[in-house]
């Protein structure tokens, strides 16, 4: 069985055009926020009930809606909604890509994430526009993508990957394939001062994506050049380099003599 969640809502075409072409292989259940959850990384409701509801839609798959996070969707599926473990989580099919340093925001990745930490292989995936997409060919590459390489191997070992799309989604401007890693985005950011109708200031964040060359085999130069990216995540952030450079400094110093009774 498949699950599938996203951070557009419930109502995005994406997910639903995904369940579509994938429950026609298999079983398919979506379980999403009840809105937009952009941006929204990998928070989790803790404050306030999280409530969940049935869309009663026509479709050959269930579909749920959850007023919480993508993460919150995949805990929930997980720990309470559904009577057996999903072989697979997919998030998406977003509007807008999740390229480089930008996955770190990305509620997406993250629903993607949640899954690969309870053991579950999962794949977020995004298309690089935000307007007119065309989810046809995506759902269909997904369903390629699932059968050719992942369940005619080992399903069962865990991975994390994220697959962007360039363009729209039109097939006829899409290369190939690559397996990249992640490359490096930046923002120009500003935050715009105005005046609510009570005199009261509040800030508008507006960030300005700057020109950048990223180097190839980046999931960055990928899309730019028209290609698909995979690109292999996982969510060990520990930096063993500095770990070792910090225990040769600490063995430098008498820092440990301040524990001693």
């Amino acid at each position: 069985m498949i699950l599938l969640t996203n951070d557009d809502g419930i109502y995005s075409p994406g997910i639903h055009t995904l369940a579509q072409t994938l429950s026609q292989k298999y079983e398919v259940v979506v379980v999403a926020p009840d809105r937009e959850r952009s941006a929204i990384s990998h928070a989790i409701t803790m404050h306030k009930p999280l409530r969940v509801n049935k869309l009663h839609n026509e479709e050959p798959y269930k579909s749920y809606y959850v007023n919480g996070t993508p993460a919150d969707c995949v805990k929930l599926s997980i720990e309470v909604l559904l009577k057996n473990k999903p072989d697979f989580i997919i998030s998406g099919i977003n509007r807008g890509a999740n390229l480089g340093t930008d996955i770190i925001y990305s509620g997406t990745v993250s629903a993607a994430i949640e899954s690969y930490l309870y053991g579950i292989p999962a794949l977020a995936v995004s298309i690089e526009e935000y307007d007119n997409l065309k989810y046809d060919f995506t759902s269909s590459f997904i369903s390629e993508f699932l059968s050719q390489i992942i369940f005619e191997n080992d399903k069962h070992i865990n991975f994390l990957l994220n697959i962007n799309i360039p363009g729209d989604g039109d097939a006829k401007y899409i290369k190939g394939v690559r397996i990249t890693k992640l490359g490096l985005v930046k923002y120009e950011n500003s935050f715009d001062e105005r005046t609510d109708p009570r005199g009261k200031k509040y800030y508008w964040l507006l960030g300005k994506k700057l020109d950048m060359t990223n180097i190839e085999g980046t999931d960055v130069n990928s899309i730019e050049n028209d290609y698909i990216s995979v690109t292999p995540l996982h969510v060990d952030l520990t930096d063993y380099g500095a770990v070792n450079n910090l225990e040769s400094l600490l063995d430098k110093t008498d820092i440990n003599k301040f524990f001693s009774k």
